[in-house]
């Protein structure tokens, strides 16, 4: 971390947008169940989701969040966000929540260890020290066993 810790407010946020995830990933695989389509809940999800962030750019004043202020691969992080929605309401009816949700936090802690300590997408730079990486092995080793049946 640089620059002195960040607001409490801030974990307390990303704690509840984890705690969100398989929450979300369980609503959304049965709806799309229920619609005998995961395409067709995963574009629900995004339409709820799209008129939700709507309502927050009116409330804020946000002004043309479409203006082309960054470089075009960094609008592409909502073409992850739908591959992730297809992807977790296609597996997670068919290999649990749980494991999906398993699977989704290992990829997670790689890809946020290599962007960190790369410095990837204009990302700070967090390198990669011999203390993170026992503490990746650790999560990595968690992740492994809390998939285990039994």
């Amino acid at each position: 971390m640089s620059g002195g810790a960040a607001p409490v407010w801030l974990s307390v946020l990303m704690l509840l947008a984890g705690f969100g995830i398989p929450i979300m990933a369980a609503l959304n695989s049965g709806l799309g169940l229920r619609l005998g389509s995961p395409v067709a809940a995963a574009f629900v999800l995004f339409i709820v989701g799209t008129i939700a962030t709507g309502l927050v750019v009116l409330a804020t004043g946000t002004t043309n969040p479409f203006r082309p202020v960054a470089p075009f691969g960094f609008w592409l992080g909502g073409l992850l966000v739908a591959f992730y929605v297809l992807s977790v309401t296609l597996a997670a009816p068919r290999i649990g929540v749980g494991n999906a949700i398993f699977l989704v936090l290992l990829g997670q802690l790689v890809s946020a260890t290599a962007i960190d300590h790369f410095a990837l997408f204009g990302a700070q730079r967090y390198p990669l020290t011999l203390t993170r990486a026992l503490g990746l092995l650790l999560m990595v080793g968690g992740v492994f066993l809390a998939r285990r049946p039994g």
